[in-house]
């Protein structure tokens, strides 16, 4: 795991010193080692940065930029290809010979066979950048679900890109300019969709994407070379459920023990439920030696799983390590996250990822997390109360939609069963669905924070909507039932653009190698593939992976309702995180900035501090984003 950074500038006016700063800024995800280069071409003067996290290969034969034996490719990587050595196998069948034992030799060497078709050989979590000379060209790749970060600036013949956005600030002609109808997609999901950034110019490269930019053309062109809804409409396998459960396990064993090739100690996330002890079990079943694993518990028992996952590591045999956090750590964090994450980000969830990370960093430099699991396997109770209300709406015929206020009438008892919707919120979310009749239309609408609507009567500055995954209904072959679609999106968006960007900071931010089992591509691409009901079948979720779970785990420790990963937040907030609150939403402060309204800020924030009924994501959102504002915008 590490940390690039670089830029093609065809006005010729960047220095070295510059790709200094901007890699170093960044020395956070890998404080082993750093290489720049700066390179005066023709077109233009190329910077490649790097900051290393020694993995694999800790010699300095590991060492980038790397560079093909004559010079002509050079390279810099962040993230792990995990079956690269029976890609060198197979290079070196073909007559090339290695001087490492890295997977970042294994890059150059395979591009150098295969071209930009080589990523479709890797598995692993990637951000590559290379400098193709005889072509004349710069490439970036992505890799799959979107794991490891890729940021990218064109504007005015300057070409930027980087792991964080915090490097693009180090550059002197770098405009950071709030692109506001991307903070208005912040504000309605709590992240900012993938290719969308927050700032104008910029862009994150979509999780499967290529970035080609031609230094003879000046043109960048952005192409797919894999997506998650390719899988999904691939035909159902006619398989039984026993068939099915023991080809899953073997699948999963093997993406598994990829993600402990290390030459560094690993350890993994345990929450106690089933996706981390899923990962557990079948990790610690085939090793000698005790697996180290982690959990983060808190006082509120509404909340705490770490009694849990002592119970699991026990049976399992596990080297468990546990700590509770408090609000005092929460203090302690909170300030640093604009810093680490510097596009808005809202989940509060970073807060203990951080932490966990900085107590599994004392143990270990590499820590299996268990992303992934819920969407891929239908573990949210949302799925299944969407699917409910998208089948009723389903039956209603198009005529019907004049008679929207009965279907409210009809719907209204369950509003109180599903977030903090009031009737007319839920009114709104209802009439829209109806006119659009679409189900990934409706998914989106059941799940955004705020409507399009309510995000323009926010901000002070007119809004355009802005396209992004969310609206590719579609992109879906007509087999494809609710569930699989919305299973889809979720990878496509919430996965990839907040969970995955979540868990990439937060380790880094103690550089602390995360590493997603769940998130090989045989893996989903085999499971889309099972029939709907091997996942979710009378209002049980992830039916097929508990019936593995529950082969090495008792199932009486196991089966308990779904806590999810959350720390007392909102209660901090009332209480001993009131104010930091205060003093980021204050009316003036708001008013300054000329983005939102600050009346309503107001009071959204005294209906939040006096106990109405009030949806806290909104208010943590608000909070996110004026923390990020004073520290990168003033």
């Amino acid at each position: 795991m590490c940390g690039i950074a670089g830029y093609i500038d065809f006005t010729r006016r960047s220095d070295k010193d510059t790709l200094v700063r901007m890699t170093n800024m960044i020395s956070h995800r890998g404080p082993d080692d750093c290489g720049y280069e700066y390179l005066q071409e023709e077109k233009a003067v190329i910077g490649f940065g790097f900051r290393r996290l020694s993995i694999i290969e800790l010699s300095a034969l590991g060492h980038q930029p790397m560079f093909d034996d004559d010079g002509m490719l050079m390279v810099v990587f962040n993230g792990e290809i995990y079956n690269y050595k029976e890609i060198r196998k197979e290079l070196e069948k073909a007559g090339y010979v290695f001087k490492s034992n890295s997977d970042t030799e294994v890059i150059l060497k395979a591009y150098l066979q295969w071209g930009k078709n080589c990523v479709q050989r890797f598995i692993g979590m990637f951000a590559i950048a290379i400098w193709d000379k005889r072509n004349n060209k710069i490439i970036l790749f992505r890799d799959r679900p979107g794991v490891k970060p890729l940021f990218y600036y064109w504007k005015d013949n300057l070409f930027l890109f980087a792991s964080e956005l915090k490097s693009f600030h180090q550059h002197s002609l770098f405009k950071k300019e709030i692109d506001f109808n991307a903070l208005s997609l912040f504000f309605r999901h709590s992240y900012i969709a993938s290719p969308h950034c927050i700032f104008r110019n910029t862009n994150k490269l979509p999780p499967g994407h290529i970035l080609e930019l031609s230094l003879s053309s000046l043109s960048v062109n952005v192409t797919k070379y894999w997506d998650v809804i390719d899988s999904y409409n691939q035909p159902r396998l006619d398989i039984s459920f026993d068939e099915a459960v023991k080809e899953t396990e073997k699948i999963l064993s093997k993406s598994f023990r990829y993600r402990m090739i290390s030459d560094v100690p690993v350890g993994i996330f345990l929450s106690g439920g089933y996706d981390s002890s899923v990962v557990a079990a079948l990790l610690q079943k085939n090793s000698s030696q005790k697996i180290k694993t982690f959990t983060i518990g808190f006082h509120d028992k509404k909340l705490d799983e770490a009694g849990f996952a002592k119970k699991i590591a026990a049976h399992l045999g596990t080297d468990h390590i546990e700590y509770y956090c408090t609000s005092k750590e929460a203090t302690e964090i909170l300030p640093q996250l604009p810093f680490f994450y510097d596009e808005p980000m809202g989940d509060s969830s970073a807060i203990q990822t951080i932490l966990l990370s900085k107590i599994a960093r004392q143990y270990v430099t590499v820590a299996l997390s268990a992303d992934g699991a819920d969407e891929i396997f239908a573990g949210y109770p949302k799925y299944n109360k969407i699917l409910k209300y998208c089948i009723l709406l389903d039956k209603l015929p198009v005529s019907i939609t004049k008679a929207t206020g009965s279907i409210i009438n009809l719907l209204t008892p369950a509003v109180t069963r599903y977030g903090n919707y009031t009737v007319a919120n839920f009114y709104d979310k209802i009439t829209r669905i109806l006119k659009l009749r679409t189900p990934v239309f409706a998914f989106n609408i059941f799940t955004e924070r705020m409507t399009f609507q309510e995000t323009e009567h926010l901000f002070r500055i007119p809004l355009k909507h802005l396209i992004t995954p969310l609206d590719e209904d579609e992109a879906f072959k007509n087999h494809n039932d609710f569930l699989s679609r919305f299973q889809a999106m979720e990878y496509k968006t919430v996965l990839s653009d907040l969970f995955l960007q979540k868990m990439d900071r937060a380790t880094m931010s103690v550089s602390l190698e995360g590493r997603e089992p769940f998130l090989d591509q045989h893996i989903i691409e085999w499971v889309a593939r099972l029939p709907s009901e091997f996942k979710l079948k009378n209002n049980t979720g992830k039916i097929i992976l508990k019936e593995i779970a529950h082969k090495y785990i008792p199932e009486t420790i196991m089966n308990r309702p779904k806590m999810g990963f959350d720390a007392p937040v909102e209660k901090w907030c009332k209480n001993e995180l009131k104010d930091i609150l205060l003093y980021y939403l204050d009316e003036q402060k708001i008013r300054k900035q000329g983005i939102l309204d600050e009346q309503k800020v107001s009071l959204m924030l005294t209906h939040f501090l006096n106990g109405k009924k009030t949806n806290f994501q909104n208010i943590w959102n608000l909070l996110t984003f004026q923390m990020w504002y004073e520290k990168w915008m003033e």
